[in-house]
C-alpha cells in the first residue's frame, strides 16, 4: 500500500536516516531519482524527503515500478526472521511438549513483547497460540499411533483432561477421541526474495505454497480444508523442510526442477492442467491456447486458464510460465510484478 499519511512519512523518513532496524519490513522506501527501493537499514546515501515514496509491502513497491536496491537487497532481507524469534522457535522445537512462558523467554534474554508483536504481524496469531498448535499436533500424532488421551494430554504439558480437551476441540474442531482418522494440514512460513510465503503440507506432500498477500488466500485455506477433510494448524514436517530447501535453491539459481512430493486435490481436468504446467521447461514460456491444444481441446482456453488460477502451489507448479497469446502477462495470483520477476529470473539462469 502507498503511504500518504504525512505523520507516518516523516516518521519513516527519520527511521531511514537513522538506519533504524526496528522498521525493517514495516516500510519500503522508493527513491524517485534512481527507481530503486530500500529497507530502513540501507547503507546507501540518503535521498531528500521530496524524492522518497513509502510503501507497506514488497508487492506494492514492485507494482509502482521500483526495483530492489543492490546494497540492502530489500526483497531478501526485509522478512528475515529476527534472531530473538529464531531463538524462541528453537525453544519450541527443542521442547515441543513444554509451554514456553514469558519468564522462560526472559531467562534466555528474549523480550516477550517483541515476540508477541512479530507473531501477530507475520502469522496473525499470538506466540502462545502458535505453541498450542504445535503441542496439539504432537498429541494428534500420538493419538493416531494408539496412545490414550490421558497420557497424551499430560505428556503435552496439560494439567487437566478438560483443559486439553477444550484446546484440542478448539483447534481440531472435534473431541480428541473423534477425529483421529482425519488428517491435518501443517502450515509454516518461509522468506523469499519476493516476500514471505505460506507453505502447507499433509503427510503425503505439499498442498499449498502462496505469497502471504494473495487476495484469495483465506478462500484457498477453506477450500483445502474441505477437500482434504482436515484442519490447518501450524507445524512442520519433512515435506515442508524439503520444499524450503528446494525453494531457496531455486531463488539462488541452482535448482531448475523440484523433487518434493505434492498433494494437490482437484478435479481430473485441473490435475491434468497442473501436471502439464510441471512439464513446461525452466526458463521457457507457453500460452493458455497452447496448453489447451496439448490436451486436444483447443476450445478449452478459458477452462485451462481457470484451472491455472486454481493452482495452489506457486513456483513449484509453474503457472508463472504461462502468458497470453499476444505475449502479455496475465492472471497471476501473486501479482504481475512477481510473475515478471520470476520469468526474468529463470531466463537469466537458463542462459548460464
Amino acid at each position: 500500500m502507498f503511504i500518504t499519511d504525512q505523520k507516518k512519512i516523516k516518521r519513516y523518513y527519520q527511521a531511514l536516516l537513522d538506519k533504524d532496524p526496528a522498521y525493517i519490513g514495516i516500510f519500503y522506501a522508493g527513491v524517485k531519482t534512481t527507481s530503486v527501493f530500500c529497507i530502513a537499514t540501507c547503507r546507501a546515501r540518503k535521498p531528500k524527503l521530496d524524492n522518497v515514496e513509502f510503501f507497506t509491502t514488497v508487492k506494492s513497491t514492485l507494482d509502482a515500478g521500483y526495483r530492489p536496491c543492490k546494497i540492502c537487497k530489500p526483497t531478501e532481507n526485509s522478512n528475515d526472521t529476527p534472531k530473538n524469534v529464531q531463538k524462541a522457535l528453537a525453544l519450541i522445537n527443542q521442547n515441543p511438549k513444554m509451554k514456553i512462558s514469558d519468564s522462560l523467554l526472559r531467562t534466555y534474554q528474549i523480550n516477550p513483547e517483541q515476540i508477541r508483536r512479530w507473531f501477530k504481524k507475520h502469522y496473525g496469531i499470538t506466540f502462545q497460540t502458535y505453541q498450542r498448535m504445535y503441542r496439539i499436533n504432537i498429541a494428534f500424532q500420538e493419538l493416531k499411533a494408539g496412545k490414550n488421551v490421558m497420557n497424551s494430554a499430560f505428556d503435552c504439558g496439560y494439567e487437566s483432561l478438560s483443559g486439553f480437551g477444550y484446546t484440542y476441540k478448539k483447534i481440531m474442531k472435534s473431541a480428541p477421541s473423534l477425529n483421529i482418522d482425519n488428517g491435518i494440514i501443517l502450515i509454516n512460513r518461509l522468506t523469499t526474495p519476493l516476500g514471505p510465503m505460506f507453505i502447507c503440507a499433509t503427510d503425503k506432500g505439499i498442498c499449498l505454497l502462496e505469497f502471504v498477500d494473495r487476495r484469495m488466500l483465506e478462500t484457498e485455506f477453506k477450500q483445502l480444508q474441505a477437500l482434504l477433510n482436515s484442519q490447518i494448524i501450524f507445524g512442520e514436517n519433512n515435506h515442508i523442510l524439503q520444499a524450503k530447501k528446494e525453494i531457496n535453491e531455486y531463488f539462488q539459481g541452482v535448482r531448475k526442477q523440484f523433487s518434493v512430493k505434492l498433494h494437490t486435490p482437484g478435479t481430473n481436468f485441473q490435475r491434468s492442467v497442473w501436471d502439464m504446467l510441471q512439464q513446461i521447461p525452466y526458463g521457457q514460456l507457453t500460452t493458455y491456447k497452447q496448453q489447451a491444444e496439448k490436451i486436444d481441446n483447443p476450445h478449452a482456453v478459458r477452462a485451462v486458464a481457470n484451472a491455472n488460477g486454481f493452482n495452489r502451489v506457486a513456483i513449484i507448479v509453474p503457472c508463472h510460465r504461462v502468458i497470453g497469446t499476444n505475449g502479455n502477462l496475465t492472471g497471476y495470483g501473486g501479482g504481475l510484478a512477481r510473475k515478471r520477476w520470476l520469468i526474468e529470473h529463470e531466463k537469466r539462469y537458463s542462459e548460464n
